[in-house]
């Protein structure tokens, strides 16, 4: 599997997983939305994620849970851009935006963007590979069924895991005609699945590294978590370094979580369990 991506011409290593921080500045996104709205706090959230072991922020001005209602393009330009100004000014942490739209990608990393992470892969937005091509940045493509309104309800697969793996195949190809030399690929935990087909893609998570690419697990917090346990979200970080101990195992080249220091620690005590005699 590969293991590196280049970013603006530093080449960035993934034999060592990375965490990428979620900083959501959304009033509704299911775990932190509302705290960090305005440019200082997600700066200070921004700076504390770091300081706590995350080499990627992921900056979104759109919320993807299920239900989320419709943001028009201004507003998310709105939401997201001054916040990445805010931090290119007071940080060298690599950024990730985290948009569906070709427009937020292009001003975004104009205004210091290092990665698009786009949860459509390119299917929301029929000139998004185009412009991450000609923007010369690394590019996010995750699997979902579904808009944001309608993923949850009642997604059904005749085989869940050939099916992902089928679209993410299909999706690099897409991406290298586009002239996309970067990309990570995403399954797309809880993106119009049920807790069984959650479950299904994470037992059979290695056979995503076939795909020769950083593949990113984003289980932080989900559903496939808390309902299962009978708990909230809020209850659910026990269960998510749990799992994230498995898609370590599997190969996860990025964990993409909401509580950066226990996931780093998940990725040091990983370490040292492979390099243990």
């Amino acid at each position: 599997m590969k293991r590196s991506i280049n970013i603006k011409g530093t080449e960035i290593n993934f034999d060592r997983p990375k965490v990428m921080g979620i900083l959501n500045v959304t009033p509704d996104s299911f775990s932190d939305g509302g705290k960090y709205t305005d440019a200082d706090s997600a700066l200070l959230q921004a700076l504390s994620m770091q300081a706590e072991g995350a080499e990627i922020i992921d900056v979104g001005g759109y919320s993807t849970r299920p239900g989320a209602s419709d943001v028009d393009l201004q507003e998310e330009l709105d939401r997201v851009l001054p916040v990445i100004q805010k931090i290119t000014q007071h940080s060298d942490v690599y950024i990730s935006i985290d948009t569906f739209r070709s427009q937020v990608a292009a001003a975004a990393v104009g205004e210091g963007a290092h990665i698009v992470n786009d949860v459509s892969a390119g299917d929301g937005d029929q000139a998004m590979l185009t412009t991450v091509a000609n923007l010369g940045v690394p590019y996010i493509a995750m699997h979902k069924k579904g808009t944001p309104l309608s993923m949850q309800q009642n997604p059904k697969y005749e085989n869940v895991l050939q099916e992902v793996y089928e679209y993410l195949a299909a999706k690099k190809i897409e991406c290298e005609i586009a002239g996309i030399s970067d990309l990570i690929l995403d399954p797309g935990f809880g993106f119009g699945k049920t807790l069984e087909h959650n479950f299904k893609l994470l037992k059979n998570f290695s056979i995503f590294r076939n795909l020769d690419v950083p593949i990113l697990a984003g289980l932080s917090r989900k559903s496939m978590i808390y309902r299962s346990l009978g708990l909230s979200h809020m209850d659910a970080l026990n269960g998510t370094s749990f799992l994230h101990a498995f898609a370590l195992q599997a190969g996860a080249s990025i964990l993409r979580v909401h509580d950066v220091r226990e996931a780093k620690e998940c990725v040091v005590l990983f370490q040292s369990f492979q390099h243990g005699s």
